[in-house]
């Protein structure tokens, strides 16, 4: 029987194809705005990775907070929050409390947000029963890469390509995980680790690629892999492997290299005995009472 959890993940790629093709005129960024992006758990790390292709682009100031923890009284011109619940209590303070512009993004149009931001996207296609939270990270990932200009036609064949590759033995039975990323795939990699935690218990780390020599690379050994999301610093590689580990990375977009986690995940769930649809401790929304 497949999980809620299997068939979100197997529908990433007409998701985002759908994002792409409907990219919302008015409520989204425009350029030369200085931004905040928020969102808690998965979609801060989304935040993340959206911040820095933003300014990469070249399109204004963007920074990415944890909700609880984004500074309020900044000069920001636009908030945009991320929220695939559209219920949660971080999130919904801070709409209430800033007096800047505010978008949101959600998969919800029966909540709260729907009525604190000043506009809201909702991409009701892409929300979930499991409580892990696969394709509505993605698919608003897509949605903003697109707004930005990128074309996503590769990235949509790559996610593709990654629902389906075969998954190899020494990622579902390793003992440990580092993902790392570079720029904009940080974020993912935070991502990626965090799947691996929430569906499977998994003893995992995240870092930018760069940092992780500096330290991290201490964990490297036998049994344990180093998972590159995007392409990897000169070098790296050789010096996972002369540690007796094992080095992960492809060329499919860092954005579809998320999905071959996200299924990894889902195995070492299944050969632990743990249902993926329903992690330990956790729930679809982090509401708080007052």
């Amino acid at each position: 029987m497949t999980t809620h959890t299997e068939a979100e993940i197997a529908s990433q790629p007409d998701c985002w194809r759908r994002a792409v093709e409907s990219i919302p005129a008015d409520a989204l960024p425009k350029p030369g705005e200085r931004v905040a992006v928020v969102g808690c758990g998965t979609s801060w790390f989304i935040a993340m990775a959206y911040a820095t292709l933003r300014e990469q682009a070249g399109l204004g100031e963007t920074d990415a907070f944890a909700a609880s923890e984004a500074p309020l009284g900044r000069g920001y011109d636009r908030v945009l929050a991320l929220t695939r619940s559209g219920t949660t209590t971080e999130v919904l303070d801070l709409l209430g409390k800033t007096g800047t512009r505010t978008t949101a993004i959600t998969a919800d149009p029966n909540t709260p947000v729907m009525t604190l931001a000043d506009q809201v996207i909702v991409l009701d296609y892409a929300d979930e029963r499991s409580v892990v939270q696969t394709r509505f990270a993605t698919t608003q990932l897509a949605l903003l890469r697109a707004s930005l200009g990128e074309d996503l036609t590769k990235a949509i064949a790559d996610a593709s390509e990654a629902v389906s590759a075969p998954l190899g033995a020494e990622l579902v039975e390793a003992e440990q995980f580092s993902f790392l990323g570079t720029g904009w795939s940080v974020g993912l990699a935070q991502e990626a680790a965090l799947k691996m935690r929430e569906a499977s218990r998994s003893w995992t780390e995240a870092y930018p690629a760069m940092e992780y020599r500096h330290g991290p690379i201490s964990i490297a050994g036998p049994g344990r892999v180093t998972w590159m999301l995007g392409t990897a610093p000169e070098g790296l590689r050789e010096q996972v492997e002369a540690t007796g580990g094992t080095f992960f990375e492809t060329s499919l977009d860092p954005m579809a290299e998320l999905i071959r986690a996200q299924r990894v995940a889902v195995a070492r769930a299944f050969a632990r005995g743990l249902d993926p649809d329903e992690p330990m401790h956790l729930t679809r929304s982090v509401i708080l009472s007052s």
